[in-house]
């Protein structure tokens, strides 16, 4: 959709055109569509001034050496800002790595950290695992916590909050603009894993510092290639972020950067096609009476709705269910066993739908992670709705049935 904050005059492009366009030569340059595959470790010099040159570029988009990326990296990095609304991205390896990359670059022994309790599993691990043995601490607050809530826990040395809105297996979503400003009067830095909100949450607008996004899902979008992205929007956080990842060798292959690049010419209609079947889904699925609940942000009279209405211009795929208490988690197993459409899959974002049950695998520490019954995560893929549906409707009869 168009872009309203932009100057007087001028007219910003639709998300749809600008992803069409962005990261590539231009319309009126001789050659194929799509950029080609740059691969390569050594970049040679023309002379040695040249190589004591290059040395200063190492913030650049400039061909230095391999690790410090090149064409293919450069045209998704611009992409990704493109999308995020930032001034400067670094493309790493994994949607993990998008994560502990940013908390290694703004994290160091003795100082503390925020993190919701909500948040993704292999990010708590590293905060409770490689992070405390670095020396820094970390508490993991409730992820519905108000303004007030974040200034309470702020310590002298709390240098960074992590959010992640909405988590990513039972949905609850934060009120990110609250918690950037409680972070910022203590001088601490915003972190936010943005990928359930990618092109419908503008970060920087909201007061988060660095954006987290697991490019393995909407970009890439196949379900085919690992990759991350960590965008900033300032000077300051971007040579600290840059400088973290050199260090640590971070890289991501040309070749899934160019597959990146390929997938997310396509992302806006997959996502709106997702987005609106999604919905549909979970409309449905809210007044089956094997249903407690529907955990879809996007959904009127679910929780976090509001929070949604006020900061995002649409939604995604994934969303949790949560069948009545009268139902075993061994119940829901077979719900999801019985799915013939749904594949049973962790990672989402692909063109294809998945069925995870969640019940039993959410570490909480800060809240009790009681969601009022045994709960399923849905991803919607491109598939007809009528199809999901009626095969959804099928195994709700395996739940009803369930002996076991």
């Amino acid at each position: 959709m168009p872009d309203d904050s932009a100057p007087k005059g001028t007219r910003m492009h639709g998300f749809g055109t600008r992803m069409s366009h962005a990261g590539r030569a231009g319309t009126r340059v001789h050659g194929f569509v799509n950029p080609p595959v740059v691969r390569g470790s050594t970049v040679l010099y023309a002379n040695c001034a040249d190589r004591v040159a290059s040395a200063s570029k190492r913030f650049d988009q400039a061909l230095t050496y391999g690790t410090q990326g090149g064409p293919n990296h450069h045209a998704l990095e611009d992409v990704i800002c493109e999308i995020e609304g930032g001034t400067r991205c670094q493309i790493v390896s994994t949607g993990l790595a998008a994560v502990t990359v940013p908390l290694l670059a703004f994290l160091k022994a003795g100082e503390h950290m925020l993190m919701p309790d909500s948040v993704y599993g292999p990010a708590r691990a590293f905060a409770d695992g490689m992070l405390a043995r670095l020396g820094i601490e970390t508490t993991f607050y409730d992820p519905c916590i108000d303004e007030a809530g974040i200034a309470a826990l702020m310590r002298p040395n709390t240098t960074v909050v992590y959010t992640e809105s909405p988590g990513s297996h039972s949905f609850e979503m934060q009120d990110i603009p609250a918690i950037a400003r409680a972070a910022h009067a203590k001088g601490a830095k915003v972190l936010m894993d943005n990928t359930w909100g990618i092109r419908h949450f503008q970060p920087f607008r909201h007061g988060v510092d660095v954006s987290i996004q697991a490019l393995t899902k909407y970009v890439v979008g196949h379900s085919d290639v690992l990759l991350g992205s960590i965008t900033v929007n300032s000077d300051e956080h971007w040579k600290a972020l840059r400088w973290a990842a050199l260090q640590l060798g971070q890289y991501a292959s040309p070749d899934d950067c160019w597959l990146a690049l390929r997938g997310v010419r396509t992302m806006p209609v997959r996502l709106e096609k997702q987005a609106a079947s999604a919905l549909e889904v979970a409309a449905w699925l809210a007044k089956r009476p094997e249903v407690l609940k529907v955990l879809h942000p996007a959904l009127p009279g679910a929780p976090g709705h509001e929070i949604w209405k006020r900061d995002f211009t649409g939604a995604c795929s994934l969303f949790g269910v949560v069948f009545r208490p009268e139902f075993s988690v061994e119940a829901s197993h077979a719900f999801v066993d019985s799915l013939t459409l749904f594949g049973i899959g962790a990672s989402w974002g692909g063109y294809e739908s998945l069925a995870l049950p969640t019940t039993g695998f959410i570490t909480r520490s800060a809240t009790n992670g009681d969601l009022g019954g045994p709960t399923v995560r849905l991803h919607i893929g491109l598939e007809d709705t009528a199809d999901l549906i009626a095969d959804i409707e099928a195994g709700l009869a395996v739940l009803r049935g369930f002996k076991g």
